[in-house]
């Protein structure tokens, strides 16, 4: 086993602990760790079929899916059609600046949740914000791989239940992944040749997985949260002082 293997099968334990532990961070911290070793395309062919995987699992694992489906199809439509608007923005030629926005990405995602503001978007609202967050987290996907913003903060702002939140994200990290998918499709990033370097990304996250259920019995989730939040804050700053020449 390669030093980029074992580099990737650490990645994804630790990213998968995470999302265990917590309920959400595989794709920022994948592709935020990831992106230090190789472009973010390279990062994101990796990267999508655990995301995949982990997310469905996710968006099934409760009673509220058909009522969420039904809610938020105009928010996923976006999604889709955000994130196929940038097909070719995560190609070799935009990997400095795609990790700029990455960095910047992390870093905004990480500030937002340890400032911890809290929006809200009455209903009256909802049947335009819910594409507007849509389409620009299909936009940030597009981009950066990462399909969190803004649509983590939309559904706080909405006011779902700890339980939906969870299976919302689920929901909506699902469509990011299939979207992304065809993007790396349509421009030769999938390949059979990265099946080995998949696989073990798949078997670690899921052995993360299980490491962070435990871990979150044992200790205390804010806390958790605070230190997780404040690392991808520091890895979103060394992801842009590095690609913009202030990383030495």
């Amino acid at each position: 086993m390669d030093a980029t293997t074992i580099f990737v099968a650490g990645v994804f334990v630790l990213a998968g602990a995470v999302k265990g532990a917590v309920g959400l961070g595989l794709p920022p911290i994948a592709m935020g760790l990831l992106a230090i070793v190789m472009p973010p395309v390279e990062a994101a062919s990796v990267m999508v079929l655990p995301a995949f995987l982990t997310n469905a699992w996710q968006m099934l694992a409760g009673p509220y899916f058909r009522g969420l489906a039904r809610r938020l199809w105009p928010l996923l439509l976006c999604v889709v059609a955000g994130t196929l608007m940038g097909s070719d923005w995560l190609n070799e030629e935009n990997a400095r600046v795609g990790t700029i926005i990455l960095g910047i990405i992390l870093a905004v995602y990480a500030l937002s949740g340890l400032v911890s503001v809290q929006y809200v978007v009455d209903a009256a609202k909802q049947k335009w914000a819910g594409p507007v967050a849509g389409g620009l987290t299909g936009l940030t996907t597009a981009a950066t791989g990462v399909s969190s913003i803004p649509v983590v903060p939309y559904f706080q702002a909405i006011g779902l239940e700890k339980d939906e939140l969870v299976q919302a994200m689920g929901l909506s990290f699902t469509v990011s992944a299939v979207a992304l998918t065809v993007n790396l499709a349509s421009v030769g990033a999938l390949s059979p040749s990265s099946g080995p370097i998949v696989a073990v990304a798949i078997a670690a996250v899921f052995a993360g997985i299980w490491l962070g259920q435990l871990l979150r019995k044992s200790l205390n989730p804010r806390t958790f949260r605070v230190w997780f939040l404040v690392a991808l804050l520091a890895l979103g700053l060394y992801l842009v002082a590095r690609s913009t020449g202030f990383g030495g």
